[in-house]
C-alpha cells in the first residue's frame, strides 16, 4: 500500500491564519518568524494529532532553511492589503536584519 503525501501548508494555514486575515495583523508574530522561532506553531502543530512527528519535524526543517514559507503559509488565506503589509514588514526586517539580529524591530504599516 502506497502513503498519500499531503500538503500540510493548508491545515497550517487554516489553524493560524486568523492573526492574518482582515488587516489583523500581528507585527509580533511576523518578527518571530523572521527571527526563526517557531515554537509556539511547533508546539501547536505537535498537538493537534494533525500531523505526525516526522511532518512536524520536516516542516520545522523548511522553516529553518527558509522562515519566509511560513509566513506564506500563514498568509495563504489574507486579503491583498494585508498580505502586501505583510510582505512590507518582512522585507524592512530583512534589511535591519545584519545590523540587529537579536532586537525586535518597531514597524509601522
Amino acid at each position: 500500500m502506497h502513503a498519500l503525501h499531503r500538503d500540510p501548508s493548508s491545515y497550517i494555514s487554516a489553524m493560524f491564519s486568523y492573526e492574518f486575515i482582515d488587516g489583523g495583523i500581528d507585527y509580533d508574530s511576523i518578527e518571530q518568524i523572521h527571527r526563526g522561532e517557531f515554537d509556539e506553531w511547533v508546539f501547536a502543530l505537535a498537538g493537534s494529532g494533525l500531523f505526525t512527528n516526522d511532518e512536524v519535524l520536516a516542516m520545522v526543517t523548511e522553516w529553518r532553511l527558509n522562515p519566509k514559507v511560513l509566513l506564506n503559509t500563514l498568509l495563504a488565506d489574507a486579503d491583498e492589503v494585508t498580505a502586501k503589509r505583510c510582505e512590507v514588514t518582512w522585507a524592512a526586517l530583512d534589511r535591519v536584519a545584519p545590523f540587529a539580529p537579536s532586537m525586535p524591530v518597531a514597524v509601522f504599516g
